[in-house]
């Protein structure tokens, strides 16, 4: 557990963050920093001091602390887990360390967790256990074994348009301790297992609509803790060969679904103008299935070297450092400090937002977010760019063009911690190395590594680890997070038309001319559509 001192929610004034000071915290496992001047957070004003200051070797020993954080808690640092608790303690202390006065904002989110595969079987009037592929647990279902009638709910099986179990009245004459069969279609998820749960359903399992493109099982979400039975979605095959008279069958689920707290940590510069706010911003939980080492221990441990080394630069702008909570179930953490600041008026002093989710990918590309939406127009997989994201897409590029080093573009989709910014109109950008896409020929030419093979084979599984890391992009990327941090700490002018021209080493020479990839990769990472915790755009 964090220790109460930890505990303390952010408060914002005119000024700045109501920074809590003199915490004192001891990260778990011995990993917390001993504070004293070092060369890390001395005065490193230039992009050039600032990029050594942040070494590769600076990055992966944050990473290292990371990864035996998840070894001492069962493999995991997802959030409202022991290991996000520690993985929270492990930053505070080295911000504390270096010179900074964090804030921990805790914030409510729904947990889940399946704790074993799932048991669909039909007993009678044939025997058979479903195989695993044909059906899947839904997220945020309730745990517990049915066992008895499999009553099918409004229904007749055929493919198209069903509005099965949408209503109350759809259950008349249901026998209550049965299993509720109920067919896709018209209402949420949540609202057809909600009515079935009132009805006194033991379990329920939805089969898919059997249209094209609807007849494999279903993995779906119910959006929140709530339902405590069991609820499966399956494929259209699975749910007809259930639909008869004195059919029984078995519904087994192991699971974990409930509200549990969890945690942002938010660390800002002593310096710098507080009605332009710079934040820089990683989610530091990982899935539960693994470590989540790139995804996102790098983007984590990258922004937390360069706050340790700019700790005592006197930036002409506020620089906010955010490690987010629960985005893998959300990107809850980000959203609910976006909207605390939304209603205490706050919104308006964030200048813009950098956000860096997975940044050391073992077959990696060097992608930057597609801010002014050239090489992915706005529709479903691309959100809007906010004015000013155009430039911050332009001038990463810049800097790895003067570096000699190719970049493509990813889609802006609004899918990681800079989604609830970008609502809110405030200009983003960031940098990407790849999730479970896979590398074209094109990019395996400009980067390195191998074609036809993802980015990150380990993504949202048990093998991200500290194996799972490219150092040579984690130090590219930590660089160019680096360069763009100082640089707009010291001005904004390009981005938002904010402040005064400063002078200083803060500008790369060379330019960047049209996309070399011709549209990079679609994938822009972070949250994936199954993952939405709202029912209501639960697939239905």
């Amino acid at each position: 557990m964090i220790p109460n001192a930890l505990l303390k929610r952010a408060h914002f004034r005119r000024a700045s963050l109501a920074f809590a000071g003199g915490l004192a915290l001891v990260a778990s496992g011995g990993l917390a920093a001993t504070a004293g001047p070092t060369h890390e957070n001395s005065n490193n004003n230039t992009s050039e001091k600032l990029r050594a200051a942040v070494s590769v070797d600076r990055v992966v020993g944050h990473l290292e602390s990371l990864d035996a954080i998840a070894d001492a808690n069962d493999g995991t640092r997802a959030s409202g887990t022991p290991g996000y608790d520690d993985s929270v303690a492990y930053v505070v202390g080295k911000l504390q360390a270096a010179g900074y006065s964090p804030v921990v904002q805790e914030f409510m989110f729904p947990y889940f967790q399946q704790l074993s595969p799932s048991v669909l079987t039909q007993i009678s009037p044939e025997s058979q256990v479903y195989a695993a592929e044909s059906f899947a647990t839904m997220t945020y279902s309730g745990a517990g074994e049915a066992v008895g009638a499999i009553t099918a709910v409004d229904t007749t099986g055929t493919a198209g348009a069903n509005t099965s179990g949408c209503e109350a009245t759809d259950f008349d004459g249901f026998a209550a301790g049965s299993i509720a069969l109920i067919q896709r279609g018209s209402c949420s998820f949540a609202q057809k297992a909600s009515n079935a749960e009132a009805a006194g359903a033991t379990a329920v399992v939805i089969f898919n609509a059997g249209s094209e493109g609807s007849t494999g099982p279903i993995n779906g979400t119910l959006g929140a803790p709530g339902i405590d039975i069991p609820v499966l979605g399956a494929s259209f095959d699975v749910g007809v060969s259930l639909i008869g008279e004195n059919v029984t069958g078995t519904v087994t689920v192991d699971t974990v679904s409930e509200n549990r707290a969890t945690y942002n940590v938010l660390a800002e510069t002593a310096t710098g103008d507080a009605d332009n706010v710079v934040m820089v911003g990683a989610h530091l939980d990982s899935v539960v299935a693994g470590a989540g080492i790139n995804d996102n221990g790098t983007g984590s441990a990258a922004i937390l070297a360069v706050a340790e080394s700019m700790q005592k630069v006197k930036t002409a702008n506020k620089v906010r450092f955010a490690w987010w909570g629960a985005e893998e179930q959300g990107l809850l953490g980000a959203e609910h400090y976006v909207a605390d600041l939304a209603e205490t008026g706050e919104l308006d002093r964030v200048g813009l937002y950098l956000n860096f989710d997975m940044i050391g990918s073992a077959n990696f590309g060097r992608f930057v977010y597609d801010g002014d939406n050239s090489a992915f127009p706005v529709g479903p997989g691309a959100a809007e760019g906010p004015a000013g994201s155009g430039q911050i897409e332009q001038d990463f590029h810049d800097y790895f063009a003067a570096e000699g080093l190719a970049s493509g573009e990813t889609a802006f989709s609004g899918r990681s911690d800079y989604g609830p910014f970008i609502a809110e109109g405030i200009p983003a950008g960031g940098l990407f190395t790849g999730a479970e896409g896979i590398k074209t020929e094109e990019q395996a030419e400009l980067f390195g590594g191998v074609a036809g093979e993802p980015y990150d084979a380990c993504y949202h599984a048990e093998c991200d680890d500290l194996s799972n890391v490219s150092v040579e992009s984690l130090d590219q990327m930590s660089d160019a997070i680096a360069h763009l941090t100082l640089t707009y700490a010291m001005n904004t002018t390009a981005v938002n038309g904010v402040g005064d021209n400063v002078k200083g080493n803060f500008k790369q020479k060379g330019g960047f001319e049209g996309n070399p990839l011709g549209g990079g990769t679609e994938s822009g990472g972070g949250l994936h559509p199954e993952h939405d915790h709202d029912s209501e755009l639960a697939d239905r």
